[in-house]
C-alpha cells in the first residue's frame, strides 16, 4: 500500500510505503487507545463519590472518577477530612502517609479497596 505525503514535525516525507500489517488506520487506532483500569468495586466508587460530595457540599453528579479534588475546590485540609470520613465510612485505617498520592476520586476509591483487601 502506498501512502501520500506525510508530515513529521517540520519535515515533509513523500511516498512512504506501508505494509498491510502496519496500515495507517490500524496504527492510529493502537496509538490513541486509552485504557482505563479501575480496581475499585462500583459500590466502593459510588460510596466514595457520595462521601466526597457531602464533605465538599457539591452535587454528586460533579464528582466523577477522573475528578481531581482541587477541581472541586478542596484544599489539603479538605482532603484530610475527606480521607478521615472515608476511613469512618468503610471502617478502615489508611494511615499517615497513605493518602499522600491521592489526587482524584478514583485514586481514593482504589486506595480504599487496597486497604480493605490488606485488612
Amino acid at each position: 500500500m502506498q501512502g501520500g505525503p506525510l508530515f513529521f514535525g517540520l519535515k515533509h516525507a513523500q511516498n512512504i510505503q506501508f505494509s498491510k500489517a502496519a496500515s495507517i488506520s490500524s496504527t492510529r487506532s493502537r496509538c490513541f487507545q486509552a485504557t482505563i483500569s479501575c480496581s475499585a468495586q462500583p459500590e466502593t466508587l459510588e460510596t466514595v463519590q457520595s462521601t466526597i460530595a457531602k464533605q465538599l457540599s457539591v452535587e454528586v453528579s460533579t464528582v466523577t472518577p477522573e475528578t481531581k479534588f482541587a477541581d472541586l475546590g478542596a484544599d489539603s485540609l479538605d482532603t484530610v477530612e475527606i480521607m478521615m470520613a472515608l476511613e469512618e465510612q468503610f471502617g478502615v485505617s489508611i494511615g499517615e502517609g497513605g493518602a499522600e498520592n491521592i489526587a482524584t476520586v478514583q485514586d481514593a476509591a482504589d486506595l480504599i479497596e487496597k486497604v480493605k483487601a490488606a485488612a
